[in-house]
């Protein structure tokens, strides 16, 4: 499993409004510029944080986006909900999908499993904690043993 290019470059863009005190825009162009990513694409993912509720944009020489949210209340978790849909590492953790290998499957439990540490884990952290000076918290022993 591998994120897409487009929530990498939500993560960096949420990173970027989190260090500027909250309520303050920034101009597309300057994130785009600053991160290297293309600036059309960059609108294209900035409306995608805008439809989740993540992120506000105001048009006009004053304008740009700003986090709709204070950092602390926003996840690694929101920005790849918000760019990739409902995670499901397989098909049958879906919303709505039925199963019909449901009743037998020895796999389905533990990819359940599998995709609740990792949605915990994304939601552990905000972006206030990433961009600040707060550490990170340290893997334990449990998360090098699922390595």
């Amino acid at each position: 499993m591998q994120i897409t290019r487009q929530t990498e470059y939500a993560i960096r863009t949420a990173l970027e409004l989190s260090t500027v005190p909250f309520g303050e825009f920034i101009q597309t162009k300057a994130i785009s510029e600053r991160h290297n990513i293309p600036e059309v694409f960059l609108k294209k993912t900035i409306q995608l944080l805008s439809r989740a509720g993540l992120v506000t944009t105001q048009r006009g020489s004053q304008g740009g986006v700003r986090l709709a949210r204070p950092s602390d209340k926003i996840t690694l978790a929101d920005i790849l909900v918000a760019i990739e849909g409902p995670l499901a590492l397989n098909v049958c953790l879906a919303e709505n999908y039925q199963c019909h290998n449901l009743p037998n499957c020895r796999v389905h439990q533990i990819m359940k499993r599998a995709q609740k540490s990792l949605l915990r884990e994304l939601s552990e952290e905000t972006l206030s904690d990433i961009a600040g000076d707060a550490p990170i918290k340290e893997y334990t022993r449990e998360c090098d043993a699922v390595n």
